[in-house]
């Protein structure tokens, strides 16, 4: 009896996948902790995690050169950017209710 081992290719995850898993991840996560009420939207931390997501996002989509996806993350970069700096200087931040 013969027995032949069947040899299965693992594919490699890429680090640039892993990385925008990593500003993924940011994003949900303020986004969770909001909406299960664990952080406030106008939170420094909510506002951070949001920034930093989209910056990582940002790059990845420079990077492959997906220009809707840059688009997204760009002005979604900037506008987290704009609450940052208005927390940081005490300003409020308009949110509907």
């Amino acid at each position: 009896m013969d027995i032949q081992l069947v040899q299965v290719e693992i594919p490699k995850i890429e680090m640039i996948q892993v990385i925008s898993l990593i500003g993924s991840m940011a994003i949900l996560a303020a986004f969770g902790a909001s909406q299960f009420k664990r952080l406030e939207t106008t939170s420094v931390m909510y506002i951070v995690l949001n920034f930093v997501g989209s910056i990582i996002l940002t790059v990845v989509a420079i990077i492959e050169r997906q220009w809707g996806f840059l688009l997204l993350e760009g002005v979604w970069a900037l506008i987290s950017l704009w609450s940052l700096i208005k927390v940081l200087r005490g300003e409020p931040i308009d949110v509907p209710h």
